[in-house]
């Protein structure tokens, strides 16, 4: 597994086996504003991102769409540019909890919002959100029942959560930081030309990314020889 992915999901599985064996209480790990603003409780707004709920075949389920579809990105959509993937977890974390924040805030939703308190499902549902856009006509299958393209995959397991009875609004959060992401890094620069989401140099240096090295055939021309070249044979 690349840096990024590896880091991740090592954190997650002994974040989640402490808190299974009782060495870390969740309520230390949870996103709540109060004990952030008032407590400084800052390590909450990383914490919350590692807890996959108890080690059951949900875990599972989570832990391969994470592996996967993290992987993925990492080695393909962002080869050789660990720092900017970086930068997406980061920018997603950031849009995730600023919707839980701002939403526990407004009449009505305040109830709904206050129920997430961890956010770590719905970062990987923005991952499989930015890698089915990125990679639309990829066919794909459902349990064996019925097949389609990956541009719908977010769509599909959205449905499936809803047919097991858990929350949609976990998935629904992933959708709209993932779709916040495309729409900033890939739609925006080409309708305009400028782009928002440039990492910045101070994350750039955390990393040293590997450079892309691409195979060149040999003996290949690429332009017409010399004239005294020609002249010659």
């Amino acid at each position: 597994m690349p840096i990024i992915t590896r880091s991740y999901v090592t954190a997650a599985v002994v974040t989640t086996i402490g808190c299974s064996l009782d060495i870390i209480t969740p309520s230390n790990l949870y996103l709540h504003p109060g004990l952030v603003m008032k407590k400084y409780e800052f390590w909450r707004l990383v914490t919350n991102f590692l807890y996959f709920r108890k080690m059951d075949l949900d875990f599972m389920f989570h832990m391969f769409f994470l592996a996967r579809y993290c992987k993925l990105l990492e080695e393909n959509s962002f080869r050789g540019r660990t720092a900017d993937f970086f930068y997406m977890l980061l920018f997603g974390a950031t849009v995730l909890t600023s919707i839980v924040i701002v939403g526990g805030n407004i009449p009505y939703l305040s109830e709904s919002f206050a129920k997430i308190m961890f956010l770590s499902n719905s970062l990987t549902f923005m991952m499989v959100y930015v890698w089915s856009k990125q990679n639309p006509f990829i066919h794909m299958s459902f349990l064996g029942i019925f097949t389609f393209t990956a541009a719908y995959l977010p769509w599909v397991l959205l449905g499936f959560s809803v047919l097991v009875g858990a929350s949609a609004w976990v998935d629904l959060l992933g959708m709209i930081a993932g779709h916040a992401y495309y729409f900033l890094e890939d739609v925006y620069p080409r309708m305009t030309g400028r782009r928002p989401l440039r990492t910045p140099g101070f994350i750039k240096s955390m990393f040293a990314d590997e450079a892309v090295v691409v195979a060149r055939p040999v003996n290949v021309r690429f332009a017409p020889p010399p004239a005294d070249e020609l002249h010659l044979h």
